[in-house]
């Protein structure tokens, strides 16, 4: 007899409303959704349950790696500590961002990307992690080894987002060089001479090396069936090359020209979530809440802190005009899980996976009471 878990007294957000139901689990899938109160099963005692959220661009697990200057933790642990956090966040799958391409003055290497994504492999060979664990590749353009770095990843199947970056001082995230300098000489301490060389370095970088590694890393992810994101796109030439690339996903337009030529391109727009909760970009760009009362914005991403997800989500359905708990709910759900070619996944329908969160409203900040992936529980 197949394994039954029944969820009852919830707050049920399906893909177009809300109803107070009931979800009844089969061996890892929703066999059921209905309106009304199941006589047996486990009472959620009103609150909310929302699938499983999906996120498709988060830095954090690096801060786990690296906690500080010089220190290097155990991969395998780094990565445990870094899925207990995401899962403990509503995440239940989750891109694993991964940088190629480092800085001049990188501490982290190539090998450690890799030394990160073979603990991802591990922690889930083991059965070890609480999330469905997928890895994304931050592609930095400019950078000279990005390619001798991408191709440390070449047969990992677990691959299956690529971002083309450039973070090029002057230009698409940091147009400013006076945000840029905050940033940069904020997170390092760099004296202004030094942040001048450095400028002039990066400056040349990119010149040489941006359009010729842009496109043979967008060649080789389209043969590999990877999906491919823009990211920081200023301009409408920006998202023209972006659409000449194969690009599927615009992460982070930095203006509204860029993010109405994304659209008017057929791109999914992603915005991270951070911005949201903090009411605007920490580089001076556009703010995610703009775009989202324009009907640009179809994804969140917790970019650098897992949970502004869900506090994103029910903000927006908060505050911004004509958009309901469904259509914030999708932007962390069901639209990215599309956005990644993942169709199992993302609503609370049947036979999609029982990825499920309980969700408690009491305050203005989502509490996370139980999260299960395919109908196990996980947190």
């Amino acid at each position: 007899m197949a394994a039954e878990t029944v969820f009852t007294n919830a707050r049920v957000v399906l893909a177009d409303r809300v109803i107070d139901g009931t979800v009844v689990i089969r061996d890892g899938r929703i066999s059921e959704v209905a309106e009304g109160r199941a006589a047996g099963g486990a009472d959620l005692e009103g609150d909310w349950l929302i699938p499983g959220i999906v996120e498709l661009h988060t830095d954090h697990l690096e801060n786990h790696y690296a906690p500080r200057p010089k220190v290097r933790w155990n991969p395998l642990a780094s990565v445990q500590a870094h899925d207990a956090q995401v899962a403990a966040s509503g995440i239940t799958t989750v891109f694993d961002a991964l940088r190629v391409g480092m800085d001049y003055d990188a501490e982290l290497t190539g090998e450690d990307m890799r030394r990160l994504a073979d603990a991802i492999e591990a922690g889930v060979a083991g059965d070890r992690l609480r999330a469905d664990h997928f890895i994304h590749l931050r592609c930095e353009v400019a950078a000279p080894d990005t390619l001798e770095v991408f191709r440390l990843f070449e047969t990992d199947s677990r691959v299956k987002l690529a971002s083309l970056m450039d973070h090029t001082p002057g230009q698409r995230q940091f147009t400013s060089l006076d945000h840029y300098r905050i940033y940069y000489q904020g997170k390092t301490g760099m004296s202004d001479e030094a942040f001048l060389a450095m400028i002039d370095r990066r400056v040349g970088q990119a010149a040489q090396f941006s359009d010729p590694h842009r496109m043979e890393i967008a060649e080789r992810c389209r043969a590999a069936g990877i999906v491919l994101a823009s990211h920081d796109d200023a301009t409408a030439a920006h998202v023209a090359e972006s659409l000449a690339h194969g690009v599927t996903i615009a992460e982070f337009p930095t203006t509204m020209e860029a993010a109405r030529a994304a659209r008017d391109g057929g791109l999914k727009i992603l915005m991270g979530a951070p911005n949201v909760v903090r009411g605007g970009s920490h580089s001076g760009n556009i703010a995610a809440r703009t775009l989202m009362e324009h009907g640009l914005l179809d994804i969140l991403s917790s970019d650098y802190v897992p949970f502004s997800l869900l506090h994103a989500a029910f903000m927006v359905a908060d505050d911004v005009p004509g958009v309901g708990v469904p259509e914030a709910i999708a932007t962390i759900t069901r639209n990215p899980a599309e956005a990644a070619g993942l169709t199992d996944r993302g609503v609370i329908e049947a036979g999609r996976r029982a990825d499920l969160v309980q969700v408690n409203l009491d305050h203005e900040v989502p509490l996370v009471r139980s999260v299960w992936r395919e109908g196990r529980r996980v947190s």
